[in-house]
């Protein structure tokens, strides 16, 4: 599929962003759920490096930039809406979360309580030294 072709079928929301599911190819783990607008989407499929839109810091963020965990897109798919995309991806680096855990769904509900189910692979701390 074709970057034009994708677009025809993307469904924005109404600030211009679209939920993005990044899925390891391998495991089949989800490693993480950011954002993207056109620009960023089209920048992805180009670059085959998933860049995504910080809603935060309102600009663009190409995964991996500092921490050089980057995420390399194997396949897209789009769900039966439109307004959802997935990437399967080759994470490489080891680390998806911004917190230096691998998916950041690292937490689970367990008896009432929120359970750190795997520990960090890098110290966010050294990483991201501003």
């Amino acid at each position: 599929m074709d970057v034009e072709a994708l677009l025809d079928v993307v469904k924005f929301n109404e600030q211009g962003l679209i939920p993005a599911i990044a899925q390891d190819i391998e495991t089949g783990e989800i490693l993480m759920v950011a954002y993207m607008n056109e620009a960023t989407l089209r920048q992805t499929l180009e670059t085959g490096l998933m860049t995504y839109w910080s809603r935060s810091r309102q600009e663009v963020w190409v995964k991996g930039a500092t921490s050089g965990h980057t995420q390399e897109v194997q396949e897209v798919r789009v769900d039966c809406d439109g307004d959802v995309l997935l990437f399967k991806v080759k994470q490489n680096g080891g680390a998806a979360c911004h917190t230096g855990h691998r998916s950041c769904f690292y937490r689970k509900l367990e008896d009432g309580q929120l359970v750190e189910t795997d520990a960090p692979v890098f110290d966010p701390q050294e990483v991201y030294r501003k």
